[in-house]
């Protein structure tokens, strides 16, 4: 009801909506034998739910004068890792939907694409990787760092801009290379 209420003042006071950041997400970790389907539907809910239902409320101001939509997924939807059964399908599931939002409402003059960062310092980052996590992801990132969340927002920005004019169904991974490098090890770097 509340996004009901924001979308109809959007539209009283813009009558369009130009862009649409689908950014809202739940880090869930934890292996699947014990995400009991309580745990599964809560980050499906946010994750992905979230997306869907938010596109479909906007889609009627957005295909005024034709947007963009940015959903953000992350690198765990395009490589699976251990601990994170929940948050990866949900991510992995933001991928296929962006492409399925860009074939369809392309017609329409909607881009749809995808934003998948890797390891960014935020405070849920810091908060939940030990110094030990953080060091491996320095040694299998080629940029040896972590994002940080200026270079993801300036990512989105692209999309979102005219400069992206002619881009949509597109997965674009922010993540330092970390996807790119596949296994990865950095004893064979040397």
């Amino acid at each position: 009801q509340e996004v009901a209420q924001s979308i109809a003042e959007v539209e009283q006071t813009c009558g369009r909506l130009d862009v649409l950041v689908n950014n809202a997400g739940v880090a869930d970790f934890g292996p699947l034998a014990e995400t009991d389907f309580d745990r599964w539907r809560r980050v499906m809910a946010t994750n992905l739910d979230g997306v869907f239902l938010m596109s479909q409320a906007c889609l009627p101001l957005l295909s005024v004068r034709g947007g963009a939509i940015v959903n953000i997924g992350s690198i765990s939807g395009l490589r699976a890792s251990t601990l994170r059964i929940a948050y990866g399908t949900s991510k992995a599931a933001i991928i296929h939907l962006t492409k399925q939002q860009a074939a369809e409402l392309g017609e329409v003059g909607i881009r749809a694409n995808c934003v998948c960062p890797g390891p960014v310092n935020t405070k849920l980052a810091l908060a939940v990787h030990s110094p030990e996590i953080r060091a491996a992801y320095h040694d299998a990132i080629p940029l040896n760092r972590y994002g940080s969340e200026r270079e993801i927002a300036e990512v989105i920005c692209f999309l979102a801009s005219e400069r992206a004019s002619y881009v949509t169904g597109q997965v674009v991974a922010s993540d330092g290379g970390f996807d790119a490098t596949g296994v990865g090890l950095p004893a064979l770097r040397g």
